[in-house]
């Protein structure tokens, strides 16, 4: 089985999580500049969410987000836009997905707003890869990794 956890946005990140082995891949979510906007990489998106090994029994859970309070309607529509985009990619390879919420997934680990919190999180559960979450940007990696061990968790 590989659970996908997705954390959405351009600094967020993609982990593949093969529990029985204990083994994760983290990717920063897949982004390049265009005019000075950031947007997603589709073609590298696709390849980070297609699996190559047929009896994986793939299954996705991304985190279900909104626009925030404050937020401008140009990056706003900007979010929405590259959220879209992840669905469209999940789809695309075929996989099947699962929204799961922030206050679900961090009340289940008794995590708050703090991303520092999430960092230390994923490096305690996944202490082999406790260096892919050690820099405060890495909190995009530690909630994907969190989210996908919620996965885990769920189907369990």
């Amino acid at each position: 089985m590989i659970i996908y956890g997705i954390d959405a946005g351009f600094t967020g990140a993609i982990t593949k999580y093969w529990p029985s082995d204990e083994v994760i891949e983290c990717y920063d979510m897949p982004t390049f500049k265009d005019k000075k906007k950031t947007l997603i990489d589709l073609p590298k998106l696709l390849q980070i969410l297609t699996t190559r090994r047929l009896l994986e029994r793939p299954i996705v859970y991304l985190e279900r987000v909104s626009a925030m309070p404050n937020q401008g309607v140009s990056s706003t529509f900007r979010f929405g836009q590259g959220y879209g985009q992840l669905e469209m990619g999940i789809e695309a390879a075929g996989l099947p997905l699962n929204y799961v919420s922030p206050a679900v997934w961090k009340k289940h680990f008794g995590l708050t707003k703090n991303k520092g919190e999430s960092r230390e999180k994923a490096a305690s559960l996944f202490p082999k890869y406790a260096d892919l979450f050690k820099r405060v940007k890495d909190d995009g990696r530690a909630e994907s990794a969190l989210i996908a061990e919620y996965g885990f968790r769920k189907q369990y």
